[in-house]
């Protein structure tokens, strides 16, 4: 009997690895630089087919010297009408695809008082807006297929934040609420949707990515410079590795049983956790209150 369910087992388990290792198609925004070409690399090198999106023929022509496989496709997030199309067109081009790796975005950092209004909706527009563009022309063609996985590239800092990070954990947090019910409206159709949660990786979007409000009031000085000082310190030299970002994200997407979002990296796991327990111990502390209002 151990033998019969060792057979099994054995039969469960190249399943698996025959689902993990079959061709799929995958639609990555940002694919020039960071987690974008990080896991463009990967799947390539894993054998799956990979639509890649820039913004410039400059882009494109530095993403085709990195990886000359990949098809590139022109596509601005932000200007929302025409990506139906450009996704239309991906597909005839190319084929069904199988995984969006909505991944275009960038950091913005700056004390809120400080910082322009529309830095933070230009943040948004990016952000939360085009991602969700993105993934509205991929959702008829997913439900209808019955199939497909959505992965929205949110951060740490859509589950906890951190001073002059406002603009930008503002829009992760709403890309990371949106990715939930998107989920939870898109599983009866088999299409699987995860917010992935990066911490701190060697990427540029502490560096030449990052968009900084200059300084103007002194008041924020003690609080906001040392860790402003402190970014540009760490940066090329944090714990995250793209490449193993990118080799978790393919095992993410071979699952049958994603997460609704996936931590990567000790200090995102360290951060969130520690919110978590101020968040356990705030819900006591004020219960008695909470609980006041019925009736």
């Amino acid at each position: 009997m151990a033998h019969h369910f060792n057979i099994i087992g054995q039969g469960m388990n190249a399943i698996k690895q025959s689902r993990a290792m079959t061709k799929q198609t995958f639609f990555i925004t940002g694919a020039n630089s960071g987690f974008g070409l990080a896991i463009a690399q990967a799947a390539l090198g894993a054998g799956h087919r990979v639509i890649g999106t820039v913004r410039s023929q400059t882009a494109r022509a530095s993403l085709l010297e990195q990886l000359p496989d990949v098809c590139v496709v022109l596509c601005d997030v932000t200007e929302f009408d025409r990506i139906p199309a450009i996704v239309a067109q991906a597909e005839e081009d190319h084929g069904p695809v199988d995984v969006l790796i909505n991944n275009a975005g960038y950091g913005h950092e700056g004390i809120l008082e400080e910082s322009p209004l529309e830095e933070m909706r230009h943040q948004f527009d990016v952000n939360v807006f085009g991602a969700v563009a993105v993934a509205k022309a991929f959702l008829p063609h997913f439900r209808e297929r019955r199939r497909g996985f959505i992965v929205n590239v949110t951060s740490m800092g859509g589950l906890i934040t951190m001073p002059g990070l406002a603009s930008y954990c503002g829009s992760k947090f709403a890309l990371q609420g949106i990715s939930e019910v998107m989920r939870t409206e898109m599983a009866p159709f088999g299409v699987h949707v995860t917010a992935l949660c990066p911490g701190s990786f060697r990427t540029d979007w502490a560096g030449r990515s990052m968009v900084r409000t200059e300084r103007s009031i002194g008041d924020y000085d003690t609080l906001f410079e040392p860790i402003r000082a402190a970014r540009h310190e760490k940066n090329g030299r944090q714990l995250g590795n793209p490449a193993k970002l990118a080799a978790a994200v393919l095992q993410l997407v071979a699952s049958d049983t994603p997460p609704p979002q996936l931590l990567l990296g000790n200090d995102a796991l360290q951060l969130v956790r520690d919110r978590l327990s101020r968040l356990e111990k705030e819900i006591a502390d004020w219960e008695e209150l909470t609980r006041s209002t019925d009736g």
